[in-house]
């Protein structure tokens, strides 16, 4: 038996929770399509909030952005607890 521990893969169903910070929010509740941009989220950086064409911003893998519904979106990611939090979100006109 191996004293090295891997990693385990997630099953593909596991997703993470989203949740957002003061300022995020208070963008996201000034958009006009708020609620299909919180289902666009569940479907691609709640399942894979490494995929969906995001960066890590600053060399730092767990600090992201993506675009989503025509949005930047920084977040953070936390592999542990299961979640994404967005820290700051800028709509496009």
């Amino acid at each position: 038996m191996s004293r090295h521990r891997r990693e385990r893969a997630r099953p593909a169903d596991v997703a993470f929770r989203i949740s957002y910070a003061p300022p995020a929010d208070d963008t996201l509740a000034k958009m006009r399509d708020g609620d299909p941009f919180r289902d666009e989220m569940a479907r691609t950086l709640g399942r894979d909030p490494y995929g969906h064409g995001s960066c890590a911003v600053k060399d730092e893998r767990d600090r992201r952005e993506a675009t989503v519904l025509g949005a930047i979106v920084l977040y953070y990611v936390s592999g542990s607890v299961l979640t994404v939090t967005v820290v700051r979100l800028v709509p496009l006109p």
